[in-house]
């Protein structure tokens, strides 16, 4: 239907990987977790799995990646997951969250948590592009 949109968020995705600056972090590895938010650029019409995003695809790639590659910032990580969910033309807009929970810091904090968004406008271009 025009004028509609649907968004999908998975939350949560729980990973053991080796990302960070630290040489410990390298070597010893520690949990991040993963928070997936998408816009689509419509509702699907039909009932059928193949008319939208499916979600459980979308955590499964996020999870791999996360686990199969080593960044130094999950800044990296975050934009990579947005990449690989942005080749999808139906979503609009994403939200990818990493948030390293057992950061290491000199202060105790609930963990450090990275956003990155991206997006292209409905006829397919990218947002901010000329």
């Amino acid at each position: 239907m025009p004028g509609r949109t649907c968004a999908i968020a998975v939350e949560g995705i729980e990973v053991f990987a080796y990302h960070g600056v630290l040489p410990e972090e390298k070597e010893r590895g520690q949990r991040f977790l993963i928070d997936v938010r998408l816009e689509l650029a419509g509702v699907p019409g039909r009932d059928e799995l193949e008319d939208t995003v499916d979600y459980a695809r979308v955590a499964g790639d996020a999870a791999r990646l996360a686990a199969d590659t080593r960044f130094d910032l999950i800044e990296t990580l975050a934009g990579r997951i947005a990449d690989r969910v942005m080749e999808d033309p139906r979503i609009l807009h994403a939200s990818i969250t990493v948030c390293k929970p057992d950061a290491p810091m000199p202060v105790r904090a609930a963990g450090v948590r990275v956003t990155v968004r991206a997006g292209r406008r409905a006829d397919g271009r990218e947002e901010g592009g000329v």
